[in-house]
């Protein structure tokens, strides 16, 4: 973890970390003057869970600045991974070419810090994915019976609400992925706001 080392160990321990990883071949060292200068940073992959998604999607904005220019200090990447599918994360100059510390890596560093002390680096952006997943997985979970009922638009919004006034349990975050409640809890939600049953064929 970067962030418990203080700035000048962390930039030690990150520069050319690459080169420690097993059964890794980064090709853009061979694009570099200064390969060794540069560490690999993975912030997310196929199976994240929306911590890591949102922690990842704030890192790539404050980082964003530093991306620009025709040698900028950070490069977002992309890789396949055998396990996972891919990662995602970005590449980062830790000294420029007088061995000082960059400002990009300066930068990472105190996000990195702000994460070891507290794991969500925006309460609001966490709290909005928690949301959407969990309308996403009330979407998901009522598969079923959307057969049964004639739902009206945005009621996915209304059970929502209604589990979060009633039932709070059953939309509570799980696994990292949002609430997903079940079918009973739902069938509930649905006779508590009137929405009509489907005629018979």
């Amino acid at each position: 973890m970067l962030g418990t080392l203080d700035l000048e160990e962390a930039a030690l321990k990150a520069a050319g970390n690459w080169q420690r990883f097993d059964s890794f071949i980064w090709f853009r060292d061979r694009e570099l003057q200064d390969a060794e200068k540069w560490s690999v940073v993975y912030t997310s992959n196929r199976d994240s869970g929306l911590l890591a998604k949102s922690n990842a999607s704030v890192i790539a904005k404050a980082l964003k600045p530093f991306t620009e220019g025709d040698d900028p200090d950070v490069v977002f990447e992309s890789h396949s991974h055998w396990v996972v599918g891919h990662v995602t994360g970005f590449s980062i100059r830790v000294f420029d070419a007088t061995g000082e510390i960059t400002p990009a890596f300066t930068a990472y560093h105190e996000l990195a810090e702000q994460i070891a002390e507290y794991p969500i680096l925006d309460e609001a952006d966490y709290s909005d994915r928690e949301h959407e997943a969990t309308l996403d997985n009330i979407t998901n979970a009522a598969w079923r019976l959307k057969n049964e009922f004639k739902l009206p638009e945005g009621w996915e919004s209304d059970v929502y609400s209604w589990l979060s006034d009633n039932d709070s349990s059953e939309i509570e975050n799980t696994d990292d992925q949002g609430g997903c409640p079940s079918e009973k809890a739902l069938r509930g939600a649905f006779r508590s706001l009137r929405f009509k049953k489907q005629k018979a064929a």
